[in-house]
């Protein structure tokens, strides 16, 4: 293999470790995943909702939007961190313009979700269905629990170890 390919294969190296970092350090990013994880879930497991290849393309392409915004998100707090390690208003604003800017996103997100989603009837389906189906119910109930946990209670080391694996690997 050539320099150039092994290259090109660290860079995916390097952008999954910055996946997990972001997942690992961001409470956000794993609300968002979260989220994202179980409505692509419903969609897919089952037929409840009644939505077309362009509308499911379309939730695709809003979800990718949110979660890029996040990785800029926390880049941006990366950096302004670095450089302006003591509180500074600039620094403050950068940051705050950066969150605001995932807002906006997750926001449009819900009202484009709620607009190809907000189907009554597939509610309805889903609640017939699971009124049938315990074990199934169970176990979304359980996966509902453990994505709680992993977005409120992260394990206590994990932004430490990320931060300290991060600040290595720029040495």
């Amino acid at each position: 293999m050539g320099k150039s390919f092994i290259r090109f294969l660290k860079g995916f190296k390097y952008a999954f470790k910055g996946i997990f970092y972001a997942l690992h350090t961001q409470r956000n990013m794993r609300f968002h995943a979260s989220i994202m994880a179980f409505m692509f879930f419903f969609l897919l497991r089952y037929d409840f909702f009644e939505i077309s290849r362009t509308q499911f393309a379309v939730l695709a392409l809003t979800c990718g939007i949110v979660l890029t915004l996040e990785f800029f998100n926390s880049s941006i707090e990366v950096v302004v961190d670095m450089v302006s390690p003591e509180y500074n208003r600039l620094a403050g604003i950068a940051k705050d313009t950066a969150a605001g800017a995932v807002l906006m996103s997750a926001i449009a997100a819900v009202v484009v979700g709620l607009i190809i989603m907000l189907q009554p009837a597939a509610f309805s389906a889903m609640g017939r269905f699971y009124a049938t189906h315990i074990g199934e119910l169970c176990a979304v109930i359980a996966a509902i629990i453990l994505a709680i946990v992993w977005v409120l209670f992260p394990r206590k080391n994990d932004k430490k170890n990320a931060k300290e694996k991060k600040d290595k690997d720029t040495k």
